[in-house]
């Protein structure tokens, strides 16, 4: 039987085994990432589900931004953790917004920044898409690089809602 490839309806939906809450081991894929947030081995993580992504992407009003570490200071409330897994997190902020397309919801993914301000390649359109409509809500976009060129909102910090 061949490889049905999931739609990325499915991928957002497919989540049965989340919320996880964990113990943060050096093991673990995000590891590095939540050191440098200042998590110690031990410390509570919470693997959140993507339509719990999803439903803080909902929330990011025309005009301003969210990053993922906004998103997971969120779901670490939520949830009662100290941390939230950075890279599932992030792999769910793309999965929502390509299902967003697919499936015509009403979702501002593009409105979901990087920590550092530059746009993201992996959404819909690629970076110059989310560029077009991030302008067109009043954010200036800066180009950096030349042979590999990346997107970065300017001054993005006075935009980015809190947690």
């Amino acid at each position: 039987m061949p490889y049905k490839k999931k739609t990325w309806q499915e991928k957002l939906l497919g989540n049965k085994n989340f919320p996880k809450t964990l113990e943060l081991e050096a093991r673990f894929p995000c590891y590095r990432a939540l050191k440098a947030m200042g998590a110690e081995p031990g410390d509570s993580v919470v693997l959140a589900p993507a339509l719990e992504v999803e439903a803080v992407m909902r929330q990011v009003p025309e005009g301003r931004l969210i990053t993922l570490t906004k998103i997971c200071e969120q779901l670490a409330d939520k949830h009662h953790t100290q941390y939230c897994c950075t890279l599932t997190t992030a792999i769910f902020i793309t999965i929502v917004a390509n299902a967003a397309e697919e499936m015509h919801r009403d979702v501002p993914y593009w409105r979901t920044i990087k920590n550092d301000g530059q746009l993201n390649a992996k959404f819909p359109g690629g970076a110059e898409t989310q560029k077009t409509r991030l302008e067109n809500e009043g954010h200036a976009v800066i180009t950096r690089g030349r042979k590999h060129i990346k997107y970065y909102v300017q001054d993005f910090e006075k935009s980015v809602i809190n947690a």
